[in-house]
């Protein structure tokens, strides 16, 4: 079972997230957030470091997934352009 439901969603020229990446990135901000004020019990601070490892690591994964599309992105379509000489 999936941490977050992908969504795929048309361009609109905006640079777009997933909102299961923004979901995931506040929830384990509230975790950091809840560990470092000291607010849990050990019990819910074990709990929630298990919980913070599997967001941390779909949000990893949501980000290699990203960087690997730039990535076919700059090599299928951006090229370099020549060097023009200065007037």
């Amino acid at each position: 079972m999936a941490l977050f439901p992908t969504q795929k969603t048309e361009m609109t020229g905006k640079s777009q997230k997933s909102p299961g990446y923004e979901s995931a990135m506040a929830e384990l901000e509230q975790i950091v957030a809840d560990m470092e004020a000291g607010r849990l019990s050990l019990e819910d601070s074990l709990a929630a470091y298990k919980r913070g490892a599997e967001l941390l690591a779909f949000c990893r994964s949501r980000l290699d997934d990203a960087q690997q599309q730039v990535r076919v992105l700059e090599e299928g379509v951006l090229k370099e352009l020549p060097v023009s000489e200065a007037i």
